[in-house]
């Protein structure tokens, strides 16, 4: 038997339509009248993914992850971006759980993530910008080394 999700088609994107957690890349944004016809005209902002044909309604908590996964407040910097999309039954709308879409940054891919201090140099290669006082010497002549090379 059909679930009740899927016997009604939407415009627009839809828990159903997502299954775990999917790779997006950000197309477009702008904004819609989402109304029927008929009614008093709802704007509201939409984003296009290359993954799906509909779009989704970007409500204002997924406008800030969006704007944080993209590092940018600016939607002309999301375009070619890549997120998260998925389904988070948590998700609360007039007082009741109903679960909803959300995104959320990609992680960085482990091959671009810093695994080994590598990349760093070598310590020979580092600057000498505060003088080498060897550890054998007592503290006080430590000290005063170091006020010396201060003065």
């Amino acid at each position: 038997m059909p679930n009740i999700n899927t016997m009604s088609e939407s415009k627009y994107l839809k828990q159903s339509d997502i299954d775990g957690e999917i790779i997006v890349t950000v197309v477009k944004v702008g904004q819609r009248n989402i109304a029927k016809e008929g009614d008093p005209a709802q704007l509201k902002w939409l984003i296009r993914f290359e993954e799906f044909q509909k779009p989704m309604v970007l409500n204002a908590t997924n406008r800030k992850r969006l704007a944080k996964a993209c590092r940018s407040d600016e939607t002309d910097d999301w375009t070619g971006k890549k997120a998260i999309l998925y389904v988070d039954p948590d998700v609360e709308y007039a007082g009741e759980v109903v679960g909803g879409l959300r995104i959320k940054a990609k992680p960085v891919e482990e091959s671009k993530a810093k695994t080994t201090g590598d990349g760093g140099g070598h310590f020979d290669d580092m600057e000498d910008d505060i003088p080498f006082v060897s550890c054998e010497l007592g503290a006080d002549v430590i000290f005063r080394k170091l006020r010396w090379a201060h003065e």
